[in-house]
């Protein structure tokens, strides 16, 4: 099957991963495929416009993907390509084809999504990344998607630590969405992995992020879900991981941050609750079979990685620092508990932000930095 065959078939407008699927699976290639009648398109139940669209090609769009593909690191793969991942045929809907930039044999390697809010916590935010980082250190391709907050914070971890990630964008390649996210997307293009459905000049459209969701749950042997409102794309992406028979992992929160309340939610409908990437992986490992001789245990865990400040703490630094728990407090609030002057206990906190113990949230409020 060549890839030109595919490209056709993937720039034919309105084709979708369903379509091409039933066409492909009936036909027995894309070739057949698209040598098949109208009679033959619509038996499978497919619409009769969707024929003439495959007569009258987007001339345009195939020439601009062909040269595309001419780029070193580019692909398109297909079920035909060494690198298809096995694991996406169990999703209802599964995708033909991928467009690609960077290294594909990382779709071949045992992966674990990690997702979330779009505007998490400092905390969620360290969550993520040491999440993220010692999980690509125990030999797991880290898979998000590319989106500001969770998503852009677990690709950072598994780059800082040399780790493997896979970007799974809802646009076509030759763009970035978010915009911020352009010099991420190209650290991730050299060294992981990114990956889209859809098709060049693609851009974001609502109907695009689920369908970018379930790729990311079923390239991923498990996801992890840290920082969540009851509303979030994350607990769609969750919740196809377990159509697809995978495992779900969450996070737990203070019962006062509303960013917890997705993640208790999944919890309570069967999600595992875990506190350290060392939760993570044992849990996962059983399931891996094989595929897990390539993995080792974290070297370390989240609770001693938040630990670790660098900084000599005096009394009252540490005596503010446990009235102020894990959630987000305000200066009253601290001065109720601690009993202290509000200028003290705005002076301490200072220290504290300036050790990069504490950060400030929106409206005033403190939160521990990790």
């Amino acid at each position: 099957m060549s890839t030109g065959d595919w490209i056709r078939l993937a720039c034919i407008p309105g084709i979708g991963a369903t379509r091409a699927a039933r066409l492909v699976a009936h036909y027995g290639s894309p070739a057949a495929a698209l040598r098949g009648d109208a009679a033959g398109w619509a038996a499978l139940g497919l619409p009769r416009n969707l024929h003439a669209h495959r007569g009258q090609p987007d001339t345009a769009l195939i020439e601009r993907t062909e040269a595309w593909l001419e780029h070193d690191g580019h692909a398109l793969v297909t079920p035909a390509h060494p690198h298809f991942p096995a694991a996406l045929a169990a999703l209802e809907q599964a995708p033909l084809w991928l467009y690609a930039i960077g290294d594909s044999e990382l779709l071949t390697r045992p992966a674990i999504a990690i997702v979330g809010s779009r505007n998490p916590t400092p905390a969620g935010i360290a969550h993520a990344r040491d999440f993220a980082g010692q999980l690509a250190s125990s030999g797991f391709v880290i898979v998000s998607g590319l989106a500001r907050g969770i998503d852009a914070a677990a690709h950072e971890g598994a780059l800082a630590a040399d780790g493997m990630t896979i970007a799974v964008c809802a646009t076509g390649l030759d763009r970035v969405y978010p915009a911020a996210n352009k010099e991420l997307a190209e650290r991730i293009a050299a060294s992981g992995l990114l990956v889209s459905e859809f098709n060049l000049g693609t851009l974001p459209a609502r109907g695009n992020f689920p369908r970018r969701n379930r790729i990311i749950a079923g390239l991923s042997a498990g996801t992890l879900v840290i920082e969540a409102a009851r509303a979030s794309g994350s607990l769609i992406t969750a919740r196809m991981a377990l159509e697809a028979g995978r495992e779900v992992f969450a996070v737990p929160g203070s019962v006062h941050n509303p960013l917890a309340r997705g993640c208790h939610q999944l919890i309570r409908e069967g999600a595992k609750l875990v506190e350290t990437a060392a939760d993570v992986y044992e849990d996962i490992l059983p399931t891996l079979a094989q595929a897990g001789s390539e993995l080792q245990a974290p070297a370390g865990d989240s609770d001693a990685a938040s630990a670790a400040t660098g900084a000599d703490l005096s009394s009252d630094d540490e005596q503010l620092l446990a009235a102020l728990g894990h959630a987000p407090a305000r200066i009253d609030d601290l001065v109720e508990r601690t009993g202290w002057p509000a200028d003290a206990v705005a002076s301490t906190l200072l220290i504290l932000e300036l050790q990069g113990q504490v950060v400030t949230m929106p409206g005033g409020a403190y939160m521990r930095a990790q």
